[in-house]
């Protein structure tokens, strides 16, 4: 399986840590009272970590399918290796 390359995660490191900053930059210059902006600010943590845990439940199950694809590959490369066309059939 093709794995990341070093640019790519420091681009999706560099990505997300714009975006936090953006965010909490935004977040802080909003002319609102300080309560609100503290409501905003850990509604933006709480959409945070749902989708750090969303992210790893995909790749916990896409892991999950390869593994049993390998697994069924693997018995079905044993069932042709231990087929034989040629070996007569006991009657």
């Amino acid at each position: 399986m093709p794995k990341n390359t070093p640019a790519f995660f420091a681009q999706a490191v560099a990505s997300f840590v714009i975006a936090m900053v953006a965010v909490t930059v935004g977040v802080v210059a909003l002319p609102f009272d300080p309560w609100v902006r503290g409501f905003l600010g850990l509604a933006i943590l709480y959409a945070i970590t749902s989708a750090f845990t969303l992210a790893k439940c995909i790749r916990d199950k896409q892991e999950d399918s390869a593994v049993t694809k390998r697994v069924d590959q693997a018995r079905l490369d044993k069932l042709i290796t231990d087929h034989d066309p040629f070996k007569p059939e006991h009657i």
